[in-house]
């Protein structure tokens, strides 16, 4: 397939990345690669942990897409090596336990049917860096060592804050950038793919590949996409990601979540959408954006038809006044309830979870959004008795509700 004018491929490679370095490299990579024909190595490393890929995975396998359908070579390594050695970082709850090789080799496989829906699986490379590292003798391992000064080493933000902390570095979490950038010599990649966190794996990557003779990649670093919060990287630990196997009504209940200022992030990072369109969706009402926003990306890891239907049953249960299909149900004693069967409406709120406390329940009610029945009663006062009935709705707000059972 022939390659695309150094301009077009450019102003494809540089939508929604942060930094590229060196930057001055790139164009003359490229350059060469259409001379020749040859196509470049685009390098995108992954530990596989249990953990499920969520839409922050997807930016950096996004963007290899993008450098397949540019006709260049995609190159998934599999860490299954790197796995085992633990993130040093911290960052990452997953994987701070030592996983089994066996562990590893069945997130491998979860891994690479989830990565399947963001890149054309079937025409990449996939490598395992254990099928190199497993091969190593100890003297080829005090070879790689050597060639990595401790001060390199710390001049990696995570281990350079461990030491101002006085916080434990042990030696084997030392080799994981070492490996990291060891990768990049073996399967001889032109560009690597991934946070802009990772800039000094890719910087060492350089050196090594320099002191091994081939030729140096480039850095291509995504911003960080911040979870559903609009404030963290995303993150299961954190409860503020999307995931992308999850169900197309799910996905589009976070989304409809976000908060307005993270949008042209995410439509930018997410989406190929181009950025006059973006501004203009968000030039309007942030709900539509919202909704815009969700339907395509639900596309992209369902359909177009399971989109629709999940932003037509959010507007009916969620933003509009229809009741949601699943709702769930507080039990509560029957010890609760008065001699005509009712409960004070603070305190009714209160058992049933829907507000944490009798003050906040009291705040809700003060402010309207306390409401019972299938009318959606407006509760006005505090002590106001709730007749309580099996089934008897509660809401406060939209997003928070139950029926009630009452159990002896």
């Amino acid at each position: 397939m022939p390659f695309l004018p150094i301009d077009d491929q450019l102003a494809v490679i540089r939508r929604g990345v942060e930094k590229i370095v060196p930057v001055e490299e790139l164009a003359a990579k490229l350059a060469r690669s259409r001379e020749t024909g040859t196509p470049l190595r685009i390098k995108y490393g992954i530990d596989p942990t249990a953990a499920d890929v969520h839409l922050g995975h997807t930016v950096p396998l996004r963007k290899m897409r993008q450098f397949q359908e540019l006709g260049h070579q995609a190159v998934i390594i599999i860490g299954n090596y790197t796995a085992m050695v633990g993130d040093p970082s911290g960052r990452d709850e997953a994987r701070k336990k030592k996983l089994t090789a066996e562990e590893v080799e069945a997130n491998a496989a979860y891994y690479l049917s989830q990565v399947g829906k963001v890149i054309d699986i079937d025409r990449a490379e996939v490598h395992r860096n254990g099928d190199w590292f497993g091969a190593m003798s100890f003297a080829d391992v005090l070879n790689l060592c050597g060639k990595v000064t401790i001060a390199q080493l710390l001049t990696r933000d995570d281990f350079a804050k461990r030491m101002k902390a006085e916080t434990p570095i042990y030696l084997h979490e030392c080799l994981y950038p070492v490996m990291q950038a060891w990768d990049s010599v073996v399967i001889k990649s032109d560009i690597e793919l991934g946070g802009t966190e990772q800039l000094y794996s890719f910087m060492l990557a350089r050196d090594l590949q320099k002191d091994a003779g081939v030729p140096q990649q480039i850095g291509v670093m995504s911003p960080i996409l911040v979870g559903t919060d609009g404030t963290k990287r995303m993150g299961k630990s954190l409860g503020n990601y999307i995931g992308i196997s999850e169900p197309a009504y799910e996905m589009m209940k976070k989304f409809m979540q976000l908060p307005d200022e993270v949008m042209r992030m995410y439509f930018e990072l997410l989406t190929d959408l181009p950025l006059a369109e973006v501004d203009g969706l968000l030039a309007g009402h942030p709900k539509e954006a919202k909704v815009t926003l969700a339907k395509f990306v639900i596309t992209e890891y369902h359909d177009g038809a399971a989109a629709e239907e999940a932003a037509s049953r959010w507007q009916r249960e969620i933003g509009g006044d229809a009741l949601p299909a699943d709702i769930p149900v507080a039990a509560i004693s029957r010890s609760e309830l008065d001699g005509n069967g009712a409960v004070p409406a603070a305190m009714l709120l209160k058992l049933t979870g829907l507000c944490p406390s009798t003050s906040d329940a009291r705040r809700a009610i003060q402010q309207g959004g306390a409401k019972r029945g299938e009318e959606k009663t407006a509760i006005v006062a505090f002590d106001e008795p709730i007749q309580i009935t099996d089934g008897l709705l509660l809401w406060v707000g939209k997003k928070r509700f139950c029926r009630v059972q009452v159990n002896d």
